[in-house]
């Protein structure tokens, strides 16, 4: 309880305002206006940009939480692991969607519409632009697909 995680608890104060919006009352009122000064909090710590809308799916994890940005819109699947500095942002009007199982390296900028498959890899400081199969790696800058299960 009393443990030293920043990210666990950003992630925490994310998913206790979600489920808070769920609900109607005083108490859930409460209950949201604590989340969004916990998020703040925990925001300013980690320096990450992470927004109480946005759609995460459970078992994300960011071990180094530092200025990592998501946009709104970006879904994120179960399970997924984020490197500190990656950008997941809009570009032409769409935001990507990252299924189950996504590894993101350090610095990675992943933006525009755009789907990365499951268990896929994107290499540190890799810039992708165009979709990611299932299980490949995209590394450089344009991303290219260097390796597919």
């Amino acid at each position: 309880m009393f443990e030293w995680a920043p990210s666990r608890s950003l992630l925490a104060s994310i998913r206790g305002y979600q489920r808070a919006s769920k609900s109607r009352g005083m108490l859930a009122g409460c209950s949201r206006r604590i989340a969004v000064l916990r998020h703040r909090f925990w925001t300013v710590v980690t320096g990450a940009d992470i927004p109480l809308n946005c759609k995460l799916g459970g078992g994300l994890l960011l071990p180094h939480p530092n200025g990592i940005v998501i946009h709104p819109d970006a879904e994120i699947g179960p399970n997924c692991l984020l490197f500190h500095q990656v950008t997941i942002g809009e570009r032409g009007g769409g935001v990507p969607i990252l299924e189950g199982h996504v590894d993101v390296g350090a610095g990675a900028k992943v933006i525009g519409r755009l789907r990365i498959g499951k268990h896929a890899t994107i290499g540190a400081n890799a810039v992708v632009l165009d979709d990611v199969p299932a299980g490949a790696t995209a590394v450089g800058v344009p991303a290219k697909i260097i390796g597919c299960v």
